[in-house]
């Protein structure tokens, strides 16, 4: 039986919780600069982001890309749009689907903003060597595919999980 197994349940030793507070922080700071700097929610940014690096993307493929629920993709693409800042048209493989791709003016904030990203990227990982930066990036891919690979279903493996 490990140590931790003996302990009782610390919230903040306890790694979902820390995940998803680090990430909140994370995202409250650079929600209150995109939103300031160029008037994106968090989403809109998510979808111009995915939208640059995949070119187009049906609100489905938006939906399992960003992991964000299909109302609040639906939202956020219907805010772009109204903005300008995307076009969607009907997909040539699915005639039910729509797909979206950033319009000339997307593109421009876009690399407006890039540079402010990845400022606040080297901001936040100022004080890691570039090797922990590696095995975090290593780390929380692992822990992504665990999660996918998990069922929430899982019997309990005794006294002490997870």
């Amino acid at each position: 039986m490990s140590k931790r197994s003996l302990e009782s349940f610390k919230l903040d030793a306890f790694l979902p919780y820390r995940l998803s507070i680090a990430s909140l922080a994370v995202s409250s700071l650079i929600a209150s600069a995109y939103a300031k700097r160029f008037g994106l929610s968090i989403p809109e940014w998510r979808l111009v982001a995915v939208l640059h690096e995949d070119k187009s993307a049906t609100q489905k493929e938006l939906v399992r890309r960003t992991l964000m629920d299909k109302v609040a993709v639906s939202r956020a693409a219907q805010s772009l749009e109204d903005r300008g800042l995307i076009q969607r048209k009907d997909d040539a493989k699915d005639g039910r689907a729509l797909r979206a791709s950033l319009t000339t003016a997307g593109h421009a904030l876009f690399s407006a903003i890039e540079p402010a990203a990845l400022a606040y990227e080297r901001r936040l990982l100022q004080s890691f060597a570039k090797t922990e930066i590696k095995q975090l990036h290593d780390m929380l891919r692992r822990l992504e595919e665990a999660a996918e690979n998990a069922s929430v279903d899982e019997p309990h493996s005794g006294a002490g999980g997870g």
